[in-house]
C-alpha cells in the first residue's frame, strides 16, 4: 500500500522534473482512496487470544464477532461445546476467547462406572463439577487434560472404616479403592495362612468393618488317651444261671496321638490327627458265667415250706455274722430288700436254692438260712456279707 502511494507522488512531476498541477489533481483522488483503504485495513486487523481447553494461541483476524474469529481459526464447534463470550459477541484487539470442547469421560466413582458428558478441560475441574470431595484419590493428576477422544478417571472418595487386627481395633478414613490397598496403606502384612473378612479386591465402602485373623499352622500337640479293654465271656455248666466269676480283671490300655493344630489369633480352632501309637496294650477281662438251670421251687402260697434242712454246718460262724447283720434276728424283714438273720436279697436266696424253703429268708428257719448260706459260702466265700469280718472275731 505504501509503495502505491509513493508511486503516485512521483507522478506529480513531469518528465523534465517540473511539478505538474494537472497530474496533482488527477492523482490526488487516487491517493485519498488508497489512504482511506490503508486506514480501514489497519483498523479491522485485530490480535485475539484463543484458549481451547487450556491451549492458548494468538490469532490475527479481521473477524468482527467471536464466531467469525473461531471459524477463521479453522475450529469447528459442536452444539455441546462451550464458548465464552457468546458466538455473536463483538471482538476487539486484545480480546480473549475461551473454548471448552465437549467430551465423554468414563468415570469410576467408588467402583461404579458411568460416562459423563462434560466441557471441563482438566480432571480437577471435572471433580469440582461432580461435587466430589477434594480429598478424593484420583487415578490421574488433577491438572491432567481431558481428551476429546475419550478419557478414563477413577475416583475414590474418603470413607470411614473400622480395622480389627492383631488384637487392636481402629477407626480410620481412607481413599483406598479396595481392601488390599487399605491393608497395605495401614502397614498390615498378611501371612500365607492369614484370613481377611473381605476379599482383597473388594471395593471399600463407607462404615466397612475389616477383620484380619492371624492363622498359625506351625504348632502341634500330643495327647494320651485310654484304650478300653474287651470282655471275654466263657460259659460253665457247673455254675447256676445268673452266677458269674471274673477269672481275669480287665485293664485299659493307652495310646499316644499327635495332632496338627490350627490357631486363629492364638486360640485353637481345630486339630487334625497326624499319627498315633499304642503305648500300653489293654488287658482283656475274662468272665465265666453259669449255664446250669436253677432248681424250680414248688408253688408257694407264702411261709415256710416245711422242707427239712440238713444238719447245720458252721453254725457258730453264722451266729456271729447274724449278730452283726441283724442283731441275731433270724426272721427280720425291714423292707429294705434284705431278709433274715444273714440278710439275703431275693436273687441270692432263690439263686442258691432257698425257694425250696420259703419265698424269702425271713420266712425260713435258722437251719434253712444256714444251709443256703453254706451253699453261697462254698462258691463265693464270705464276700457277699459285709459283716464277714465278724466270723474271725
Amino acid at each position: 500500500m505504501v509503495r502505491k502511494i509513493w508511486a503516485i507522488v512521483v507522478k506529480f512531476f513531469t518528465s523534465d522534473g517540473k511539478f505538474s498541477f494537472v497530474k496533482v489533481g488527477t492523482q490526488l483522488v487516487v491517493l485519498v482512496a488508497l489512504v482511506l483503504g490503508l486506514v480501514a485495513f489497519v483498523g479491522n486487523n485485530k490480535t485475539v487470544t484463543l484458549n481451547v481447553d487450556g491451549k492458548v494461541s494468538s490469532v490475527q483476524t479481521f473477524g468482527g464477532t467471536v464466531g467469525q474469529v473461531v471459524k477463521g481459526a479453522d475450529l469447528e464447534l459442536k452444539s455441546a461445546d462451550r464458548i465464552t463470550p457468546a458466538a455473536d459477541s463483538h471482538v476487539q484487539d486484545g480480546s480473549v476467547i475461551n473454548v471448552n470442547l465437549a467430551k465423554a469421560v468414563k468415570v469410576s466413582l467408588d467402583g461404579a462406572e458411568r460416562t459423563i458428558k462434560t466441557t471441563s478441560p482438566t480432571v480437577g475441574e471435572l471433580v469440582t463439577e461432580l461435587g466430589v470431595a477434594s480429598a478424593s484419590e484420583l487415578s490421574v493428576p488433577k491438572d491432567a487434560q481431558l481428551s476429546v477422544s475419550g478419557s478414563f478417571v477413577s475416583i475414590s472418595t474418603p470413607k470411614a472404616v473400622s480395622l480389627v487386627a492383631d488384637g487392636k481395633a481402629a477407626k480410620t478414613t481412607t481413599t483406598a479403592a479396595n481392601v488390599g490397598q487399605l491393608l497395605a496403606d495401614a502397614g498390615i502384612k498378611l501371612g500365607a495362612s492369614d484370613r481377611v473378612s473381605q476379599p482383597g479386591n473388594a471395593p471399600v465402602v463407607n462404615n466397612m468393618v475389616i477383620k484380619v485373623s492371624r492363622v498359625d499352622v506351625s504348632k502341634t500337640a500330643e495327647a494320651t488317651e485310654a484304650v478300653p479293654f474287651k470282655t471275654l465271656t466263657t460259659e460253665d455248666a457247673g455254675m447256676l444261671k445268673g452266677e458269674e466269676k471274673v477269672t481275669q480283671a480287665g485293664a485299659a490300655g493307652s495310646i499316644k496321638k499327635k495332632f496338627k493344630l490350627v490357631l486363629v489369633d492364638g486360640r485353637e480352632a481345630s486339630r487334625t490327627l497326624v499319627s498315633q501309637s499304642v503305648s500300653t496294650q489293654p488287658v482283656t477281662k475274662k468272665v465265666t458265667v453259669g449255664t446250669k438251670e436253677k432248681p424250680q421251687p414248688e408253688a408257694q402260697t407264702g411261709g415256710n415250706t416245711g422242707a427239712g434242712a440238713p444238719a447245720m454246718m458252721n453254725e457258730a460262724m453264722w451266729d456271729k455274722i447274724a449278730q452283726c447283720e441283724s442283731t441275731g434276728n433270724w426272721s427280720i424283714n425291714n423292707g429294705n430288700g434284705y431278709y433274715g438273720g444273714l440278710q439275703f436279697d431275693i436273687q441270692t436266696w432263690l439263686g442258691s436254692g432257698g425257694g425250696a424253703y420259703a419265698p424269702n429268708a425271713s420266712l425260713a428257719t435258722k437251719a434253712q438260712q444256714i444251709d443256703i448260706a453254706n451253699r453261697v459260702y462254698a462258691q463265693r466265700g464270705l464276700q457277699p456279707w459285709g459283716c464277714g469280718w465278724a466270723a474271725s472275731s
